[in-house]
């Protein structure tokens, strides 16, 4: 078993369940993104640099799924959230999975996969 599966399969509920559903949208509304393990949580790159990671914050009830340049696209999908003064990074925080909007979100992925093949690099705030 690679492991961000492994990842995903010792997260409890209603944890688990919410990441795999986000995972397979990604997988399924881009196909071009390589999933990958690192800073011992999943990644999703996509134009060969990041584009998305998912993490549950300690001290949080929900799934951050993380958008790294989501500073570019808070105003076009204001569900993103910049919680802990992040310079750059926007999040959606789903505590269940009826709070995830599907067109909203395939939309969101689809506008962040455009915006991050139009940048020179991933992380552009230092």
């Amino acid at each position: 078993m690679n492991p961000v599966d492994t990842y995903f399969l010792n997260q409890k509920e209603p944890y688990q369940s919410i990441m795999l559903f986000v995972r397979s949208i990604i997988l399924k509304t881009l196909p071009e993104v390589t999933e990958r393990y690192s800073y011992k949580i999943p990644f999703y790159n996509c134009h060969n640099k990041p584009m998305i990671y998912l993490n549950i914050l300690k001290g949080t009830n929900y799934v951050d799924v993380v958008f790294v340049q989501g500073v570019l696209l808070e105003k076009k999908f204001p569900i993103l959230k910049n919680d802990n003064k992040r310079k750059q990074v926007r999040s959606v925080q789903l505590k269940n999975l009826e709070d995830l909007e599907y067109d909203n979100f395939v939309a969101l992925l689809l506008e962040a996969s455009k915006v991050l093949s139009e940048s020179k690099r991933a992380w552009f705030i230092g």
